[in-house]
């Protein structure tokens, strides 16, 4: 049985119920640099690279992030680092010479798409200049963007005419800032240096459901806090956003999935140098998953309400830190803060769009990555293991 087969079937239980340890092993056939180690594709990796099963492997894992991991496997080495400081990211990696796969979700959030641009093709280039002249056995590098490659950036949504559905890989630019352009064009530069022996690919995921604290865009997380504030207050949990979004179909990526084609397309000789879509593979709406989302939190809920009736989350979670802290005290949950936790104008971003948003996974499978997962199954497992992690209650 695939690798990535076994992994969409197991999907829903593997983390709570896998109690296998990561392989230690006394020499690795690859190591990984994952660059974001506490962002939501990121803590993925970090997962999934260490298992006795992954191919490719043994791997040895470099977990590089701004922040401290929140919990370390004993097979996984953290490696602390601002990115945006070029003589500190050359300080932090060039030792690490042995490096033979680069995985790279880090971004750095700005006001505008401009500084969008600058900050977030500058770390890149600090990360790859480094690497690719310190590694000698560098292979790989493996590039996370997104969607906003194909609709355009948060501030252009809805001032720049987007693609039509279903988004395929090879459709052009739009004519507008996207900081993921100019990372796939730094990719492709600093990959070039290397004179042929390092090959690429770039990961283009939807809304992701995932865990972690450290993401900005954490949507089932945020809609956990969100529930369990209304299961606190007695209120309703009401659906925020737009008709096209309540009743039209979604789709999603699941982070254990994302990580699982990365890994595919960092060993895969067919994958390589190639642009792949990265959603579930089926086609959900929010009207089926709002009812699950309220059973998980034994709230009443209410669906669309009509034009009157939508608000913008941001604004009804305003003052609400309180309420949450009080949550945590008593559900002895993990301490945090609320804006750690909800992060409303994504929430809002996602649920305000006016038509559908669909991609094609068929260059994936044509090339070989047949991972999928059921996403309403999928929706509850990551709200299961973010309850199981003490995070939401």
């Amino acid at each position: 049985m695939s690798w990535w087969w076994a992994g969409a079937i197991g999907a829903a239980k593997k983390k709570l119920d896998d109690s296998s340890e990561p392989l230690l092993a006394s020499s690795y056939q690859s190591v990984a640099l994952v660059v974001g180690a506490t962002g939501i594709t990121g803590s993925s990796l970090v997962d999934i690279l260490p298992l006795s099963d992954t191919p490719g492997g043994p791997w040895k894992v470099y977990a590089l992030s701004r922040r401290p991991l929140p919990s370390q496997p004993h097979s996984v080495e953290h490696v602390q680092c601002d990115l945006s400081d070029p003589d500190e990211t050359q300080s932090k990696l060039s030792p690490l010479s042995d490096i033979t796969h680069v995985f790279y979700s880090a971004w750095s959030a700005h006001p505008t798409e401009a500084e969008n641009v600058a900050a977030n093709s500058r770390m890149l280039r600090n990360v790859l200049s480094v690497v690719v002249a310190s590694a000698p056995n560098l292979a790989h590098v493996c590039l996370q963007t997104g969607r906003k490659h194909y609709v355009g950036s948060f501030e252009q949504l809805g001032a720049v005419e987007p693609h039509e559905p279903p988004f395929v890989e090879d459709l052009p630019r739009l004519s507008c800032p996207n900081f993921y352009y100019d990372q796939e064009d730094a990719l492709l530069e600093e990959v070039g240096r290397a004179g042929g022996r390092v090959s690429w690919s770039v990961h283009r995921p939807t809304t992701i459901f995932g865990s972690s604290v450290a993401s900005r865009m954490n949507l089932v997380q945020s809609l956990c806090a969100y529930a369990a504030i209304c299961a606190k207050e007695g209120s309703t949990l009401r659906f925020p956003g737009s008709r096209a979004c309540w009743e039209g179909f979604s789709d999603a990526s699941d982070a254990d999935m994302i990580a699982e084609q990365q890994i595919w397309a960092a060993v895969e000789p067919y994958a390589r140098n190639e642009a792949f879509n990265c959603s579930n593979g089926d086609v959900f709406k929010w009207k089926q998953l709002w009812r699950a989302l309220a059973e998980q939190f034994g709230v009443e809920w209410a669906g669309y309400e009509g034009e009157g009736g939508r608000f913008r989350l941001e604004e009804a979670m305003a003052g609400k830190g309180p309420v949450w802290e009080e949550i945590v005290r008593e559900k002895e949950l993990v301490r945090t803060e609320l804006g750690e936790v909800g992060h409303w104008w994504f929430v809002d971003a996602v649920f305000g769009l006016e038509f559908e948003h669909l991609d094609s996974m068929n260059k994936s499978k044509e090339h070989g990555f047949l991972g999928f997962r059921n996403t309403p199954l999928s929706f509850v497992s990551w709200i299961d293991r973010m309850k199981a992690s003490k995070i939401v209650p």
